[in-house]
């Protein structure tokens, strides 16, 4: 091995392992925030509460454990899985703009939830099964609709048609809107809308825990394979890849997640689209590296956002006023910061 040779491979090790420290950083503030957000709110008076008074206060207890302890891991989920979906589309479609909503997913979930409050009587478990049974349907109404578009490649088609089924559930959203009960449904659609996570218990959680695990998981062991799925078709194809169906696979694995959180948490904006941006600036396109840079710091942004939604106010602030306000605050950052290159 020529001595040039062996410099390249020292480097490529040196930056590797500089890669794994800052992920290992990123994991360690992350069971740190979590930690901290359990112990921090407005019982009994704003701001954090000891292990001590925890383990003396009865109140407190049940407090931690049957209500902040299920909604911080839904959050953890909730900005991991729409981090990991918005780094899998931004990827397969060779667009840094798109994000988990994009072939419907959102979209759809906002469809059913609305349709089963203003028909089906909007208890929560129906709202959970409605949002979540038209998340999927929009990833598959896109699916079959990219299949009967004749132009372009599959690519393009699968956007045309995200686009249109977007538009669809989005009319069909504002028809079931104007339909409402303007005193009784319509806020409750509204409030939905905003999201939010004051009504997650254990059962809820776990209700959403397969899903997202089998998803996620799914993610992370063939997340290499998004290097070789994010070039074009010819080029995958001569490296070993099949992939119209590698790629079916993978935007299934990254909407079954969103589907499942969006069903409880309603829509939160902005994680799936801001997140992946972040993890590239640190670690390159590399997805080997990136996915997991990505749901880390989803997972850190969506708790940050909830424990400001539930300590600044009296009152909860929606979470997703909060993420999209934070969220397009970083957007504007990362555009204006001096490692953006403008191109005329």
């Amino acid at each position: 091995m020529s001595a040039a040779t062996s410099e390249a491979w020292q480097q490529i090790y040196a930056r590797n392992g500089h890669r794994r420290w800052i992920l290992l950083g990123l994991a360690a503030g992350l069971v740190t925030l979590f930690v901290l957000s359990l112990l921090v709110g407005r019982y009994p008076a704003p701001g954090f509460i000891s292990w001590q008074r925890i383990s003396q206060d009865e109140l407190a207890r049940l407090l931690v454990l049957n209500l902040r302890l299920p909604r911080l891991l839904t959050a953890l989920l909730l900005g991991s899985s729409l981090s990991a979906a918005g780094t899998v589309f931004q990827m397969l479609f060779g667009n840094p703009l798109v994000e988990p909503g994009f072939l419907g997913v959102s979209q759809g979930a906002a469809f059913g939830a609305a349709l089963c409050i203003v028909f089906l009587g909007g208890s929560a478990v129906l709202i959970q099964g409605m949002a979540a049974l038209f998340a999927c349907a929009g990833l598959g109404l896109s699916y079959l609709l990219a299949r009967r578009i004749r132009y372009g490649g599959w690519v393009l088609r699968l956007v045309l048609a995200g686009i249109a089924v977007s538009a669809l559930f989005s009319a069909g959203l504002g028809v079931l809107k104007y339909m409402a009960d303007p005193l009784r449904q319509l806020p409750e659609i509204t409030f939905w809308l905003l999201g939010g996570l004051s009504a997650l218990t254990w059962p809820r959680f776990l209700s959403i825990l397969p899903a997202t695990a089998v998803g996620l998981l799914v993610l992370l062991l063939f997340r290499w394979r998004l290097n070789v799925l994010a070039l074009s078709e010819e080029t995958a194809f001569s490296m070993g890849a099949a992939p119209t169906p590698e790629r079916l696979v993978m935007l299934i694995a990254a909407v079954l997640p969103t589907a499942a959180v969006i069903s409880v948490a309603g829509m939160v904006g902005w994680v799936g689209l801001i997140m992946p941006h972040i993890a590239r600036r640190l670690f390159g396109s590399d997805t080997r590296y990136t996915l997991p840079a990505a749901m880390l710091l989803g997972g850190l942004f969506a708790i940050l956002c909830d424990d400001l939604s539930r300590t600044v106010l009296a009152g909860e602030i929606p979470l997703g006023i909060l993420t999209s306000l934070l969220g397009a605050v970083v957007f504007v950052g990362l555009m204006t910061s001096p490692r953006a290159k403008a191109t005329r």
